[in-house]
């Protein structure tokens, strides 16, 4: 049973990272994430990293930007794609949320495993 001290610092929101776990089900979208962290990139660039075509990537980035997780800037002709690591930081509070849960869980474990351990020491007999 999970005490309720364990989860007694709220995580953001869920609503508030809903549309970055969306944008991050998916595995072509954390590729894209990857390469714009390296750099920023037109969607020709993104496309260029992808066998697939622009309007595919358009339609990858435009998730990604309806998620928070990359902006978009306008430079001339072209929009350059920007990650944005601070939308990141709420899904990694989110989920580090859960982390506190199962450090006490493993905790618990280890206090268990290490009380049995004893008591098996305790009931062996001694040898002289």
């Amino acid at each position: 049973m999970i005490q309720s001290d364990t989860l007694a610092a709220a995580p953001p929101p869920p609503e508030i990272v809903q549309g970055a776990f969306r944008a991050l089900a998916d595995p072509t979208r954390r590729k894209i994430l990857l390469h714009l962290g390296e750099q920023d990139m037109t969607i020709a660039e993104v496309a260029a990293q992808f066998d697939m075509t622009r309007a595919a990537v358009k339609k990858h980035l435009t998730i990604l930007s309806e998620g928070d997780l990359i902006s978009v800037h306008p430079k001339g002709r072209e929009r350059i794609n920007r990650l944005e690591p601070l939308a990141l930081k709420s899904v990694a509070d989110w989920l580090n949320h859960f982390n506190r849960f199962w450090d006490e869980r493993l905790a618990q474990l280890q206090h268990v495993v290490e009380a049995e351990e004893a008591a098996k020491n305790q009931d062996k007999p001694t040898k002289k």
